[in-house]
């Protein structure tokens, strides 16, 4: 018996005994996991509500504020199948414990960054090091809790997500504000390094060993067409405009489509061959899967181009504190966390995807609800006058981002959990880093290259206007794509049974947000 059956074995057996060494073990486990989960979350939080303090103190163009961003969702993303995959071969455990201390590790080295290029280059380290640690945590739970317990684990998850979205952006306008030591921005990454050093001991204590039940190989030829393609989509994308938009960068874009067509027929005949392709092909015949990876891509697009130019609108166009702009965030990530402990608990029991559906019409309305506010009010709108817009917003992604992941990964068979973790947070952070890409189209497209004092409030807020409008095209699409979801949530078929059933546990879902 492997090590995951074990594993599982022993978790579906302490289910019940509750006050079990094993028991209290895997919860501790979960913690631990748990908590990387959320350092990651503030991380990336943490970064948005700074980039002006990094772009004034550092000397940073907007260029490289960008690539700071999209830097790092672009090593995530590049880099999560094969932390997944790697995971599935060498042991989640191991591969959790690497990736932690290899994220705190680079975590320093942004805290101590000389200036913007080695920033920009201890991001990129940082994303990949989170690469190797996130799909890992899913993996852990999935090896780890029964499918009858997942349900609830997941929405532990949820209210994490919520958690991270009001805690980072609040600690980095304080962090920021205090000017600690007279480091500036720099303490919001080396708050990670005594987080990041306790889960490092902690893990290695708690955390049971788990890999797949088959001996895999990691698909070197398919890591390397996955890195390309993407770094050929993205690359060019980020910095299009800052370019000029040159005939390369259209051919590079349009090659990443024949490299990803390339991959898939690689990893047909690597299954064929072998049975261990990097990306599990067959994980597509289930639906549940397939239209979860695509409502991810989508909305990881409209989050991409949302949070960085709503930022950018309140610090450089409003020119507000970081502190206010912080604070002002607080109603949207509160009404994230309500509605994510809702929808998993009661709403999606009993309506199943049109909670879903309804979550992306309510944050679209909540999006036009803030243009309308922002074209009324201009460069004199005050923080109580985005409350409404941004908790209409924080309802709908709630009711999308808690159960989304769950549906999608649960339906996945326990051998392929790494590569299935790394795959749905991949696509996810490929939206994401499109998104941020397309920032350079949607919001610095309608801003000049030259701007006085004077002009540049009411640019930024044209542009973030103009960036509103293409978030609420994004959701219109996310709703539609949402008919291809299962209507109602699928009970698991424990134990055995046919292979349809048991690869449906739950269609609850749930959305890991970078």
């Amino acid at each position: 018996m492997t090590s995951t059956e074990t594993l599982a074995g022993s978790t579906g057996s302490v289910a019940g005994s509750g006050g079990s060494a094993a028991d209290r073990r895997r919860w501790f486990a979960l913690a631990i996991v748990m908590t990387a989960a959320f350092m990651d979350l503030v991380d990336v939080t943490i970064v948005n509500i700074a980039i002006p303090s990094i772009q004034q103190d550092a000397g940073a163009s907007f260029s490289q504020i960008q690539w700071i961003t999209a830097g790092y969702a672009l090593a995530f993303a590049a880099g999560l199948i094969t932390g997944g995959r790697l995971g599935d071969i060498h042991g989640r455990r191991r591969m959790f414990l690497i990736g932690i201390g290899g994220f705190t590790l680079a975590s320093a080295l942004c805290g101590f960054a000389a200036n913007p290029e080695m920033l920009v280059a201890s991001r990129i380290l940082q994303g990949g090091m989170a690469a190797m640690m996130v799909p890992q945590v899913l993996s852990i739970v999935h090896a780890t809790f029964p499918a009858h317990e997942r349900g609830k684990v997941f929405g532990l998850f949820g209210a994490i997500v919520g958690l991270g979205a009001v805690s980072g952006p609040l600690l980095g306008a304080l962090l920021t504000e205090w000017n600690l030591f007279g480091l500036e921005w720099r303490p919001i990454f080396l708050i990670n390094l005594p987080v990041g050093i306790a889960a490092l001991i902690l893990g290695s204590r708690f955390i049971s060993e788990s890999k797949a039940p088959k001996a895999l190989k990691l698909d070197l030829v398919g890591v390397a067409l996955v890195t390309l393609g993407l770094l050929m989509l993205l690359y060019p994308l980020t910095r299009g405009r800052e370019l000029g938009w040159p005939l390369w960068g259209h051919l590079s874009m349009a090659g990443s489509l024949v490299v990803f067509g390339v991959l898939v027929a690689y990893e047909r005949r690597k299954s064929a061959r072998d049975g261990s392709p990097l990306v599990e092909l067959s994980l597509f015949k289930v639906k549940s899967f397939a239209a979860g990876i695509a409502v991810q891509t989508v909305f990881g697009i409209s989050l991409g181009i949302f949070f960085l130019v709503w930022t950018l609108y309140m610090q450089v166009g409003l020119r507000w504190s970081p502190l206010r702009a912080g604070l002002t965030g607080v109603p949207f990530s509160i009404a994230v966390s309500v509605a994510a402990g809702m929808s998993v608990q009661k709403l999606v029991p009993r309506f199943g995807r049109k909670v879903l559906q309804a979550g992306a019409l309510v944050m679209a309305a909540g999006v036009l609800i803030y243009l309308a506010e922002s074209e009324r009010y201009g460069l004199g709108i005050a923080s109580w006058q985005m409350a409404l817009p941004l908790v209409v917003m924080g309802a709908g992604m709630g009711l999308i981002v808690a159960p989304l992941t769950d549906a999608v990964l649960s339906g996945v068979p326990r051998e392929h959990a790494g590569s299935a973790s790394g795959l749905i947070n991949t696509v996810q952070q490929m939206g994401n880093a499109l998104g941020l890409g397309l920032v350079s189209v949607v919001f610095f497209g309608e801003i000049g290259d030259r701007l006085t004092r004077a002009q540049v409030g009411p640019a930024f807020v044209n542009a973030f206007q103009h960036a509103l409008g293409w978030v609420a095209a994004v959701l219109g699409v996310i709703f539609l794509l949402m008919f291809a979801l299962p209507k109602r949530p699928a009970q698991h078929l424990e134990g055995g049974g046919d292979g349809e059933g048991e690869q449906l546990l739950v269609e609850e879902e749930r959305e890991l947000v970078h």
